[in-house]
């Protein structure tokens, strides 16, 4: 008897690999404990399947559209970008220019986190500017839209509402209407009747997506799409989502507190690891034009253990306050935090400081933080951690209007970083009058007005610096 066809089978809800039989490690991406069940959908070798039965001509209709030929690029047409402000420097500059006409953005972040207002306020703004603009809700009802959208301002009436879960009735809608951009809140809540799973299963946002994709490139309707995150922090779903859309924004921050930042970690038409701050406030989301001086707000002055640092996040300079405190541990195993930075980096750190220049950190607890609640993991933050762990140890300042950032190696080194004028430029624009940084970045360096620009080479060095500024 034929062998029964078999209809589920188990795919990793990370990298979207397929088994035929649980396992749980997942071959592909190694991640444990990922492999989920769901219904399989038409593979490679059900087309193989029915070439053998009716020959390439059985399926040249599903495998091959009309015209479908190999071109060479001198053949294509360059049609350029056309790019639409959403009204937000801080986002435009993370798209790189704007929104491209026809693309699909991916938009997640925690619950609460300012995902669906940060929309609604660009949806707004486009409406504004004469385009026409569907948001498709799945979560809210239009009650609790008008509730949000009233706390925004005016919307206008070219920007329209649907409460909707089946895609069927919405690629029916998306076709009669054209609106020239649609919102998706959210992705998981979508239901394609022809796919036999759940709501946000990996079946049905992984088949969804596609769908809308397909949609997006072939009408040209551009697709901001909300996606649910893990614990992790990931969007949830098939990690082939990612995969499969223009872009993906992440948004950052502490919900509890007022700043946000939108991170783009993919973008087929800009720069990616750009980055955006805005400030919740009552009336929605407000861009932050000057990220620095938000950040060092309410620093205090003279203080041991505090130290200005600069990381970069793209193109752009971020001033960062970092913070240490160093006390006597009272018990046999000396603590240590890491608070907006990578806990295993501030312990290569301690080891090196302890190594190279002599003080007994194994004998002391250790707590650092990045003020405002910023996570930085760029290697030229390492030298403002270490200095700010030496001022807190020694009771010494290190000095209000200094800036420190550089690499450090396991020899004590400091090493070169990247884009040294920016980050100068920066502290100077902010009134800081002295910059530390390494020596190996003061060839070509030119020093704007009224600000000392101090090289050095190890750690020593920079332990000499502490309460001569």
């Amino acid at each position: 008897m034929p062998n029964k066809k078999r209809t589920t089978a188990f795919f990793c809800s990370e990298c979207g690999y397929e088994s035929a039989k649980w396992t749980g490690q997942c071959p592909s991406c190694h991640a444990w404990n990922t492999m989920v069940e769901a219904p399989v959908r038409m593979q490679a070798g059900s087309v193989a399947s029915a070439v053998s039965r009716g020959g390439a001509g059985a399926v040249r209709g599903t495998c091959l559209s009309a015209g479908s030929r190999p071109v060479p690029l001198s053949a294509v047409q360059d049609e350029g970008e056309t790019r639409w402000t959403t009204g937000y420097g801080e986002l435009d500059r993370v798209l790189g220019g704007g929104i491209v006409k026809g693309s699909m953005l991916l938009v997640g972040g925690d619950p609460g986190i300012g995902k669906s207002t940060l929309l609604l306020q660009v949806t707004r703004n486009l409406a504004a500017d004469g385009r026409n603009v569907l948001y498709i809700s799945g979560e809210e009802s239009l009650h609790q839209i008008k509730l949000r959208a009233a706390r925004i301002g005016n919307v206008p009436d070219n920007l329209r509402f649907l409460c909707e879960t089946d895609l069927g009735t919405i690629t029916e809608i998306l076709l009669e209407e054209k609106p020239e951009l649609c919102v998706i809140d959210s992705i998981q809540t979508m239901y394609n009747a022809s796919v036999a799973a759940a709501a946000g299963s990996i079946s049905q946002v992984r088949e969804t997506t596609g769908v809308l994709l397909r949609l997006a490139k072939e009408t040209g309707i551009t697709f901001f799409i909300i996606g649910h995150v893990t614990k992790e922090g990931t969007v949830a779903g098939p990690r082939v989502l990612e995969h499969m859309v223009d872009t993906v924004l992440y948004f950052e921050g502490d919900r509890y507190a007022s700043y946000r930042i939108i991170r783009g970690v993919k973008n087929r038409f800009g720069s990616t690891n750009e980055i955006g701050v805005f400030e919740m406030r009552r009336e929605g989301l407000c861009e932050v034009e000057n990220p620095s001086e938000y950040m060092l707000s309410g620093r205090p002055e003279n203080a041991s253990g505090s130290v200005v640092s600069c990381a970069m996040d793209g193109t752009r300079a971020i001033l960062t306050e970092v913070q240490a405190l160093v006390c006597k541990s009272n018990f046999g195993f000396p603590k240590r935090q890491a608070t907006g930075t990578d806990y295993n980096r501030v312990s290569l750190l301690m080891a090196v400081l302890e190594k190279r220049i002599g003080i007994p950190l194994s004998e002391y607890d250790a707590y650092v933080n990045l003020a405002g609640g910023i996570r930085q993991s760029e290697p030229a933050m390492d030298l403002g951690i270490a200095m700010a762990i030496l001022s807190s140890f020694r009771g010494m300042p290190v000095g209000d209007r200094t800036v420190a950032f550089g690499e450090i190696g396991l020899s004590g080194e400091v090493r070169m970083v990247t884009m040294a004028d920016v980050r100068v430029q920066e502290a100077a624009k902010l009134g800081f009058t002295t910059c530390i940084l390494p020596k190996s970045n003061l060839k070509g360096l030119k020093a704007p007005a009224g600000i000392e620009i101090i090289g050095i080479s190890n750690l020593k060095e920079a332990a000499d610096l502490i309460g001569k500024r």
